[in-house]
């Protein structure tokens, strides 16, 4: 794998963040473990390595998402583009 170094965060930060702030949510719902993975269709054992490790599929975080109604949350996810230079953005504004 190719990490761009100049980033602070690596990948098992931002997973462990993802899942910590999924946490919070299931809780706000007051879903427990096996409740929410009812709910989402991903296994218990899934929901409970998630919540370990930050490690899980796309597509089970996805449905986790849809049971919890974040779904809209990926909607920004690669959104924003990437600049170059200001005259970029002064030409985009145009």
């Amino acid at each position: 794998m190719n990490y761009d170094f100049t980033e602070q965060r690596f990948p098992p930060e931002i997973a462990s963040g993802v899942a910590g702030r999924m946490r919070e949510r299931r809780r706000e719902h007051r879903l427990t473990q096996a409740e929410l993975a009812q709910k989402s269709g991903v296994s218990l054992a899934s929901l409970r390595r998630f919540e370990k490790t930050g490690e899980i599929s796309l597509r089970s975080l996805l449905k986790l998402a849809i049971a919890m109604k974040c779904e809209a949350d990926f909607d920004t996810l690669f959104a924003r583009k990437h600049y170059r230079s200001i005259q970029e953005v002064i030409d985009e504004r145009r």
